[in-house]
């Protein structure tokens, strides 16, 4: 065995040949899953990984606010959107953006295009680009990382920050859209109802709640019409979307059930 070798492996190479994989399987899980729940824990291993990564190359500032920001921050903030979501709800196949698949495809080859050109510019560079010189000049890595910030790269930093608020105020602006019509009420929706039961004969009272004449008062049991079919617009059109109704009674045994305990009464009440 050739020990000469040996001194030459250190603990970030061995660090980087677990980590790295590790990081590469995480994305890969994350583009290729088909369940939302899948793709973030994808993503929680593709982030660890990073936040080690960054440990191993003398960065700790920057692996603590990979875990703690990146891994406990917006990965808890996606699973708890899913969670109110719905990880049934399908996934609309309409596309409301025009344009979408061109850009895409522009910025998969950007993207491509970057990874080959860091790659190649990795492989011949005499020596790995570490932060080992930027600690030792400032001493410490979160000293020397706020120089870099706030002196040669303020200007991306600040570029940075107006790009995150502009999309704050954007996701604001797409979620609470100013009203486009006038807010009706009661008498003009009344009016509405009295409307379509003239022309579509459509029932004006209120709508039918859930769980009328079925076996249960659940919401996700729909509402049963005299003659024994469902009720459609008894059941929200989320549950509908997700497909958590619940089969009801048939009316034919609820039926049968009233009218037999009716009769029962009957009897008692002819016997005395």
């Amino acid at each position: 065995m050739n020990t000469t070798l040996l001194p030459l492996v250190t603990g970030a190479e061995v660090t980087f040949w677990i980590a790295g994989p590790l990081a590469v399987l995480g994305a890969l899980g994350l583009v290729l899953s088909r369940r939302a729940v899948y793709a973030a824990l994808s993503m929680a291993v593709a982030m660890i990984s990073l936040a080690v990564l960054y440990a191993s190359m003398d960065a700790p500032f920057l692996a603590m606010a990979q875990i703690i920001v990146y891994t406990g921050a917006v990965l808890m903030m996606f699973l708890f959107v899913l969670m109110m979501v719905g990880i049934d709800t399908p996934d609309s196949a309409v596309e409301t953006l025009k344009a979408q698949r061109p850009l895409a495809f522009l910025g998969g080859i950007g993207i491509a295009a970057l990874l080959i050109f860091a790659i190649g510019g990795a492989l011949h560079r005499a020596e790995p680009a570490t932060v080992a010189a930027a600690n030792a000049e400032f001493g410490g890595n979160v000293e020397g990382l706020a120089n870099l910030l706030f002196g040669r790269y303020v200007f991306v930093f600040e570029l940075a920050a107006a790009l995150l608020i502009v999309a704050a105020v954007g996701a604001m602006l797409l979620a609470h859209h100013q009203r486009v019509r006038v807010r009706k009420g009661q008498p003009e929706m009344a009016a509405d109802r009295m409307y379509a039961y003239a022309t579509k004969g459509e029932h004006p009272g209120p709508l039918p709640s859930s769980g009328v004449y079925a076996g249960t008062n659940a919401i996700g049991a729909p509402a049963l019409l005299p003659d024994g079919s469902i009720a459609e617009k008894s059941i929200s059109h989320t549950l509908t979307m997700r497909g958590a109704i619940v089969d009801p009674v048939p009316l034919q045994q609820v039926t049968g059930q009233t009218f037999a305990a009716i009769e029962s009464v009957r009897d008692d009440e002819e016997d005395v």
